[in-house]
């Protein structure tokens, strides 16, 4: 087996990484084909997260996506453009494969736009496969989906059999993913947050997105400042959706789109320039103004709005003497997509991280079921699974089985809370400075706590909770 490949921008790795990894390199070891699945799941483990993006159609899944990639390739402008699963992943030069639901491939023009293009029937189609060179990309992978209640059954249908309807077909496309970024409006509906529960992640690893934060409310010509008001009704929306999101964003995609795909020139600067003496109300009466009173010609003015639309089209005008750049900047900065980012990066993959994980030992799980070199995997995975690095892992399984089971049993507050925690004493939720004798003894309450509950469950999941907390508390009270 080779030395892992650490994806580029992941930083140093994390002990979980590492120990399954020591556990793939002693399969190896056992030689004959055990080496390829060896490889085969190290391929897995270090490639970068797989984050699916979900949401209703129009809610600006493939806007967003643009904008994280930083290069317009999503499409975004027709109804019906995002008729299939679309797996984003760094790589060049940039080309794209479609691949059927019998695994085979063919290459495609990368101007995709429908399903028509793909020649080929929407129900043979299991995703299209981009490759585009995104130095984003080395950290994550995205997976764009078609829209939930689009305009016809198929969209949500193609979302479905890619993500949920039999796990074999989904592995066998590659697009399992690791956490889910759900984009919804004011307020997810009810059909939505049953189509997240079904995806089986937990709220640990599922972002909660409030899209198009610059017409929320009653827009740029409102009394309130449409951004302020999405960050204020986050906030409020944040514990409201905790069992389901781990945190709600508001995000301008637009903005961040045009911000970050390089499609603002200095021209539009100086048309938006032009457009500054012009106060908020005679800007949109401009579409229907003599084209000889207009200080611009009408189709740039259609193109701002496209591009930045009423909020840009209203407040970027003080920027748009510095040009582009400095519009772009401002974009940016209002946009939310820095916020976004962040937690892409930090909590989201970190949990995205255990959610593998889960699924790789289940694979070797598998192996040690199958495989004739049986009793020597079973050694390595038992010992994988008893170390306290991979105690995590555990309690994140424990998590997403005790959600589909009982998602309001008591033990699933008390594992969420043991999974935030990065240090000893945030998991038990007591005070940073606690020493470690208060730690322990702390630690100890709980374990006695845990015990008294495992006398009478109501579900073998719980069951598996409480011996995961178990577990937990042990290893916290021993302090390793």
């Amino acid at each position: 087996m080779s030395a892992p490949h650490i994806p580029p921008g992941a930083g140093a790795p994390d002990p979980v990484h590492l120990r399954i990894d020591a556990a793939l390199h002693q399969l190896a070891d056992l030689g004959g084909d055990l080496v390829g699945h060896a490889n085969r799941i190290g391929a897995i483990l270090w490639s970068p997260p797989r984050i699916v993006v979900v949401g209703r159609l129009k809610a600006g899944k493939s806007t967003l996506v643009n904008a994280l990639i930083g290069a317009p390739v999503a499409e975004t402008a027709a109804l019906e453009a995002t008729t299939v699963v679309t797996v984003y992943e760094n790589g060049a030069p940039s080309r794209a494969d479609v691949v059927l639901t019998d695994g085979t491939r063919r290459p495609v023009p990368l101007a995709l736009g429908t399903t028509a293009s793909l020649d080929v029937p929407d129900t043979a189609v299991a995703y299209v496969h981009r490759f585009v060179p995104s130095h984003a990309l080395s950290a994550i992978t995205l997976i764009d989906t078609p829209g939930l209640a689009t305009l016809t059954a198929a969209n949500a249908a193609t979302t479905e059999r890619a993500l949920i309807d039999g796990f074999e077909q989904t592995r066998a496309a590659s697009v399992d993913a690791d956490a889910a970024v759900f984009l919804f409006d004011s307020m997810p509906r009810t059909d939505e947050v049953e189509f997240l529960q079904r995806l089986g992640f937990t709220p640990l690893n599922t972002l909660g997105v409030l899209s198009r934060a610059d017409s929320f409310g009653r827009g740029v010509l409102g009394g309130r400042d449409p951004l302020t008001h999405a960050a204020d009704h986050a906030t409020v929306l944040a514990p409201r959706l905790s069992g389901h999101v781990g945190a709600v964003v508001p995000v301008a995609g637009l903005l961040a789109q045009t911000a970050h795909t390089g499609v603002f020139t200095d021209a539009d600067a100086r048309a938006l320039a032009a457009l500054a003496p012009v106060t908020p109300l005679e800007l949109f009466d401009l579409f229907d103004a003599d084209p000889a009173a207009l200080p611009v010609p009408r189709e740039q003015v259609w193109r701002l709005l496209e591009l930045i639309g009423e909020y840009g089209l209203v407040h970027a005008r003080a920027h748009a003497a510095g040009g582009a750049h400095q519009v772009n900047h401002w974009l940016s900065e209002v946009s939310g997509i820095h916020p976004l980012r962040a937690v892409l990066e930090q909590s989201l993959r970190r949990f995205a991280v255990l959610q593998r994980a889960g699924r790789i030992l289940t694979e070797l799980d598998a192996l040690a079921y199958s495989h004739p070199a049986r009793d020597h995997i079973r050694q390595i995975v038992s010992a994988v699974r008893t170390d306290p690095a991979l105690m995590p892992v555990e309690l994140m399984r424990a998590l997403r089985s005790l959600l589909q089971a009982d998602p309001i049993a008591p033990a699933v507050q008390e594992l969420t809370q043991v999974l935030r925690g990065t240090t000893a004493a945030e998991s038990l939720s007591i005070d940073p400075a606690a020493s470690p004798k208060q730690i322990h003894a702390v630690a100890q309450e709980r374990l006695v706590a845990v015990q008294v509950q495992s006398l009478s469950t109501r579900s073998a999941a719980e069951d598996t909770a409480l011996a995961a907390l178990t577990h937990a508390y042990t290893i916290i009270a021993r302090g390793r």
